[in-house]
């Protein structure tokens, strides 16, 4: 087995590779490691190298530079001089020569050496270290060993012991392996896989950067880690440069060592292939038919290249794809104006776009031109209608500036229009780029203040820094309640997202709307009612409903502040929480194609969402889990706030994927929404953690995750409990940690708003909690009796995986109750209900475990009378934990295990720690 090394972010994703290579090195004593420059080669070689060391194996290692590559037999003398001295002193004298002058003149004249007993010498050498014990040779960079180097090692590894293992690392370059002769045909090649987003997301932590732009960096970087650690730099200094925050939806900067890094990855081509890449780097979607077109006829023979070096993926229809998104950005920056220029008129005379034809025409020149400006305006407007949003952004900016400078008025126009489609975009960069050219003109206050509320659409989730933009609008807004009323509307949002404060935000949403109406903007209007109505759900007012029918009353035309705040939205999420499943579904199918149309990706990432909580819901968990990964590449590709697509990956994988992947995701997404300030995906994340630490019996865990969310939701007093159904959770993880008590005050609570409200699944989820309390309480059979009445309420409210969640609870029960026969009826009627609506960890929760599993009926009668929180510790006493062992464990304290000790020994009817093991040695 390969041992833990000192090098942290060598595992990172790798652990299995490392596994790998070492089982290879064992079965074939020879391994050839291969990847693009920057994908961790060096590590994984750096951690076999020290695991090999630890089993006081010898180790050669060898890591040739670029310039070695010229100087004959300069890799081999920098081997020898590694050897230790003792393996030296066997050699015969022309050996030892031939060896002292290869060491002593690298650059002398071969012609004077002895080539025969310098071969023979190196043999001889590792046939000495292989009769001491165990040899390594670690080879770093094959790809730069001279020529004389590898003729030489070829020929003495053919004549080592099998002792001697040697492990290659090379970067890949578009042909074979150089490193395949020396190794020998039959090599296992094993090449280094791309990292994927949580393990970008990790390796950014480690090196403490925000986990919130994996995404992101995990798009540009294509997996690579140096890539990406140099990305997450430059964005991280860029950032720190203009204000100390990086927005998610940055440009990630190609500069610096990132740009060094790209170049060393495309220097593996030739210049010919680089060029034909530089056209497929300037073109918006890249074929190799357009490539053709544009000028180069071996396109096929050159994307293969670049495709065995791992540098861009060729589909069965010819369409393009770079690995990592920085590659077209830096091709382009290291070319000349005049190479960019002339790419980008090929391109225009190629492309069947119309769109894209005038990019590039527009691309092609740097002049003013006012026929060019306008036809680029049009395009920019088609785009527009088609919902391609960021790409009408980006085109309204390139018109203002081949706008002539005798046309204020126009260049003004277009750079507000580019502002305000940078803002439904969700791109931050361009909404900033065009609001400072805005404000830098002699400009409206309208057109200032709609400059300025781009910027703040474009933040998405991170609202928290914006108080100066705010400040700004206001200001301009002055004696324009429409504006003023826009403005106010976005303020309520702030209130809510990044404040935590619904009271703020509704009464910021009634001046909104008072405003609104004095300026005649009935859409204003309709919106301000829905955040008013959104916020008194939340804050338990029984005339939210009414609210909202008001705002659904007025007129509802295409909505420009989005349709994740337009009424008709709002009625979606209130179905939602009343489990009205099947008309939230209905509604959310045909809002998904239009929020589609209209470019808006918060737009359609909120329906995703609803969608995928829907359909969990009502248990089709592989449904839900293929909107949660629809909406989560949404989030990577528009550059959205990661915080609530890792919370919906999270709650999906929590219910049909695997309980780890949801930890991570929901890790992922704690920490973004903390980066971000985001108060409420801050508890979603929380909740899905605690519901997880649950699942997998960390109940002491599972108390204080969901403790977290209790406190979040009463610091942003949320009242009705159906939003965020957390409180049945922690009472289950009470009960599970032996506070029943608590947890019984802690439903009954709940229980009396939820009445008071008609929440009556809420209530349901509550009576699974006070079941546990009352078996826990020394009352098994009311317990059983309302779990079994539990099961059917959620029978009838069509919520299948509560039912089978009732279900499994019912069978702990029955199980302490020792009623086997009704403890299996209830597990398998779980296990099935689980299975039918593929829910594959829960399902493994509900497999009843067989005769071997459980050890004998005596040890499994004897847990079956212990509470969970008990067996715990039942099990960590029997194997010897102290008292003081068990509750650092179980994160409680001493005075609660012994006490809890006791009731322990009472049910056993043991008196001893030898007793109990004796009781529970064949569980």
């Amino acid at each position: 087995m390969v041992a833990a090394t000192g090098n942290a972010d060598a595992t990172v994703g790798h652990g299995e590779l490392i596994k790998a290579v070492d089982r290879a090195l064992t079965a074939h004593g020879r391994a050839l490691l291969t990847g693009p420059a920057g994908a961790g080669k060096t590590e994984v070689l750096r951690a076999l190298t020290e695991a090999a060391a630890l089993r006081h194996e010898t180790v050669l290692h060898l890591a040739p530079e670029a310039t070695d590559r010229w100087i004959p037999e300069a890799s081999a003398a920098a081997l020898l001089a590694s050897v230790p001295a003792l393996a030296l002193e066997r050699l015969s004298g022309p050996q030892r020569t031939a060896i002292a002058l290869l060491r002593r003149e690298t650059d002398a004249p071969r012609a004077g050496r002895d080539h025969v007993a310098l071969r023979l010498a190196v043999v001889e050498v590792l046939r000495t270290l292989a009769a001491r014990g165990p040899v390594l040779l670690a080879l770093d960079n094959a790809q730069w060993l001279d020529a004389e180097s590898t003729d030489l090692l070829r020929f003495a590894l053919r004549l080592t012991p099998p002792r001697v293992r040697v492990l290659v690392a090379e970067c890949v370059h578009g042909g074979a392996p150089l490193a395949e002769p020396l190794c020998g045909p039959d090599t296992p090649q094993i090449r280094v896989p791309p990292l994927g987003t949580d393990e970008i997301a990790e390796l950014l932590v480690r090196r403490g950067l925000p986990a919130r732009l994996a995404g992101r960096i995990h798009q540009a970087s294509g997996g690579n880690p140096r890539l990406a650690l140099a990305l997450g730099h430059s964005l991280a200094e860029a950032a720190g440069a203009r204000d100390g925050c990086a927005h998610h939806a940055d440009p990630l900067p190609v500069s610096g060592q990132a740009r060094e890094v790209a170049r060393r990855l495309l220097g593996v081509l030739p210049a010919q292939a680089r060029r034909t890449l530089l056209l497929a780097a300037l073109a918006a979607r890249p074929t190799t038919a357009l490539l053709r077109r544009a000028g180069r006829p071996g396109a096929e023979a050159e994307l293969a290249l670049a495709e065995r070096a791992a540098l861009v993926t060729v589909e069965e229809d010819g369409a393009v794809r770079f690995t990592a998104g920085a590659l077209p950005t830096a091709l382009a920056a290291d070319a000349g104006w005049p190479e960019r220029a002339a790419g980008h008129a090929a391109l225009a005379d190629a492309v069947d776009d119309p769109v894209q034809a005038v990019r590039h025409r527009a691309l092609a020149v740097d002049t003013p031109d006012q026929w060019l400006a306008a036809e680029i305006t049009e395009a920019a407007a088609s785009c527009r209608r088609r919902g391609q949003r960021a790409l009408a952004a980006e085109l309204g900016l390139l018109a203002a500036e081949r706008t002539p400078s005798h046309l204020p008025g126009e260049e003004l126009a277009r750079l507000v229009a580019a502002a305000e489609d940078a803002g439904w975009a969700g791109r931050a960069d361009l909404a900033r780029r065009a609001s400072r050219a805005v404000l830098a003109r002699d400009s409206s206050p309208g057109d200032r203040v709609r400059a300025r509320l781009a910027v703040i659409d474009a933040a998405g989730q991170a609202l928290a820094d914006l108080d100066e933009t705010f400040a700004h609008a206001m200001a301009d807004a002055e004696g324009d309640p429409a504006l003023q009323a826009a403005i106010r509307l976005r303020i309520a949002w702030k209130h809510n997202l990044s404040d935590g404060d619904p009271v703020r935000s509704r009464d910021a949403a009634a001046r909104a709307g008072v405003l609104a109406r004095s300026g005649g903007d009935q859409v204003a209007e309709a919106m301000a009612l829905t955040v008013r109505a959104r916020m008194g759900r939340i804050l338990g007012d029984p005339d939210a409903e009414e609210i909202l029918a008001e705002a659904l009353a007025l007129p509802a035309p295409d909505v420009p502040l989005g349709m994740r705040n337009a009424p008709q939205y709002l009625a979606v999420r209130h179905a939602l929480f009343d489990d009205r499943l099947t008309d939230a579904r209905r509604q959310l199918l045909v809002l998904l194609p239009a929020v589609r149309r209209t470019g808006s990706a918060e737009d359609v990432f909120e329906v995703l969402r609803s969608l995928s909580e829907v359909e969990l819901r009502r248990g089709r968990c592989a449904a839900a889990t293929a909107h949660a990964r629809d909406a989560l590449e949404l989030t990577v590709e528009a550059g959205l706030s990661p915080g609530p697509a890792w919370y919906l990956a999270a709650m999906a994988e929590a219910m049909g994927g695997g309980f780890p992947r949801a930890a991570g995701y929901a890790r992922r997404g704690i920490q973004a929404s903390e980066e971000e300030h985001d108060q409420v995906f801050l508890s979603r994340g929380l909740y899905v953690l605690g519901l997880v630490e649950l699942a997998t019996g960390e109940a002491a865990k599972a108390v204080s995750t969901l403790r977290r969310v209790a406190e979040l939701e009463a610091a942003q007093q949320v009242v009705d409990p159906s939003i965020l159904r957390w409180h049945g959770e922690l009472a289950e993880a009470l009960v599970a940690a032996d506070s029943p008590d608590e947890a019984a005050e802690l439903q009954a609570r709940v229980r009396t708003t939820a009445l008071a409200l008609g929440r009556t699944s809420v209530i349901a989820a509550l009576d699974r909690a006070r079941g546990l309390c009352l078996s826990a309480h020394g009352d098994p059979e009311a317990a059983v009796a309302l779990l079994e009445d539990t099961t059917e309420r959620f029978a009838l409210l069509g919520l299948p995986l509560e039912r089978a969640r009732t279900l499994l609870a019912l069978a702990r029960v029955q199980r302490r109750r020792r009623r086997r026969a009704p403890a299996r009826a209830a597990l398998q009627a779980a296990a099935e209900a689980f299975a039918a609506a593929g829910a594959t960890p829960w399902s493994e929760l509900a497999r009843e475990p067989s005769a071997g599993e459980g050890g004998g009926a005596d040890g499994a009668r004897a847990l079956a009378a212990l509470t969970e929180a008990e067996t715990r510790l039942a099990l960590l006493v029997a194997e010897g934990a102290s008292n003081q062992e068990a509750a650092a464990k179980l994160f409680v304290s001493v005075k609660t295990v012994e006490a809890r000790l006791t009731r322990i020994y009472q049910k056993l009817d043991v008196r001893s720690r030898a007793q109990l093991a004796t009781t529970l040695r064949t569980r």
